[in-house]
C-alpha cells in the first residue's frame, strides 16, 4: 500500500511537467522553432564539417551573385570571399557569443535577484539599487565602451553582453522568490533548520524556473542580436567572422549586391525567430491560463 501510495504521489508530481511537455508538443508554432533552431545549428556546426572552406580565403570574382557559380553556391563579398562560407563560420561565433552572453547573463541575473528576494531588508536595497544602475544606463553604449577599453575578442564581446544585461533578469527572480518564499512548503523548510543556500537552490529556485525559463529564450535572441550589433559597428574580433561583420562589411555595397547583407541578415532572423517561437511556445504550456487555447 505505501509503494502505491509513493508511486501515486510520484505520478501525481511529474504530471504538471509531462502535461507542460504535452502542451508545448502540441503547439505548431513551437515545433516550427524547434525545427529553425535545428537548421541553424546543423548549418553552422555540421556544415563546417561538409563544406570546410575558409571564409576570409578569396574564392572567386567580386560581387558573384547567388547561384551562377557551382564553387560559390551563395555568391561572393566585395572581396570576392564565399559567402557561403562566411555563413556557417559566422553563425558558429554569432551562436557561440549569443549563448554564451545568455548564460552569463543568466547567472547574474539569478544570483542578484535570489539573494535580494530571499534575504530582503538591506540586501534586497542594496543589490536593487545597483541593479537600478545597470538599468539606466544605456545597454549599447555601455557594451561599446567596455569592448573599447579592452581588446575586441569574443571573450570581452561576450563578458560586455552579460554585464550589460542582466537587470531584467534580476528582477524576475527577485519577484519570484518574493512570493515564493512566503509558501508553507518553503517555512516547513525553515522549520526544521536547512540551510539558506539548501532553501534557495533546492526549493524555492526549482519552483520559479518556468518564468525564468521562459527569459531565458528572450535573453538568448537578445543575445544574438547584441553581439551581431557590435560586429556590425566593427567592435567584433575582426579576425572571426560572424554574421553581423559579414553585414557591416557589406553595409556600403547593399545597392550593389543585395546578396552581402541580406542572406546574413536572414540567417540572424532565421535564428532569433527559432527561439522566440521556442519561448512563446514555453510561456504557453507552463500558463495554465493558456493550455485551454
Amino acid at each position: 500500500m505505501i509503494d502505491a501510495a509513493s508511486s501515486s504521489d510520484a505520478v501525481a508530481a511529474s504530471s504538471p511537467a509531462r502535461e507542460a511537455l504535452h502542451m508545448f508538443m502540441r503547439n505548431r508554432t513551437a515545433i516550427l522553432g524547434v525545427v529553425l533552431l535545428l537548421v541553424v545549428l546543423l548549418l553552422t556546426v555540421v556544415g563546417r564539417l561538409i563544406y570546410p572552406v575558409d571564409p576570409f580565403d578569396i574564392a572567386g570574382a567580386p560581387f558573384t551573385p547567388p547561384w551562377t557559380d557551382r564553387t560559390v553556391p551563395l555568391g561572393t563579398d566585395h572581396l570576392g570571399r564565399n559567402i557561403l562560407a562566411g555563413l556557417i563560420s559566422g553563425g558558429l561565433a554569432t551562436l557561440t557569443v549569443g549563448g554564451a552572453a545568455a548564460l552569463l547573463t543568466l547567472m547574474i541575473g539569478l544570483l542578484v535577484g535570489a539573494l535580494a528576494g530571499y534575504y530582503g531588508g538591506w540586501v534586497d536595497e542594496v543589490l536593487m539599487r545597483l541593479t537600478e544602475f545597470f538599468q539606466v544606463l544605456p545597454s549599447l553604449i555601455l557594451a561599446m565602451v567596455l569592448v573599447s577599453l579592452f581588446s575586441p575578442t569574443l571573450t570581452t564581446v561576450t563578458i560586455a553582453i552579460g554585464l550589460v544585461s542582466w537587470p531584467t533578469t534580476a528582477r524576475l527572480t527577485r519577484a519570484e522568490f518574493l512570493k515564493l518564499k512566503q509558501l508553507e512548503y518553503v517555512k516547513s523548510a525553515r522549520a526544521i533548520a536547512c540551510s539558506d543556500a539548501y532553501i534557495i537552490t533546492r526549493v524555492i529556485l526549482p519552483n520559479a524556473l518556468p518564468p525564468l525559463v521562459i527569459s531565458a529564450t528572450l535573453v538568448i535572441g537578445a543575445a544574438i542580436l547584441f553581439e551581431a550589433g557590435l560586429s556590425f559597428l566593427g567592435l567584433g574580433d575582426p579576425n572571426i567572422m560572424s554574421w553581423g561583420l559579414m553585414i557591416g562589411t557589406g553595409r556600403p555595397y547593399a545597392l550593389d549586391a543585395w546578396w552581402v547583407i541580406a542572406l546574413p541578415g536572414f540567417a540572424i532572423f532565421l535564428a532569433v525567430l527559432a527561439v522566440s517561437l521556442i519561448g512563446d511556445g514555453l510561456n504557453d504550456a507552463f500558463n495554465p491560463k493558456r493550455r485551454d487555447r
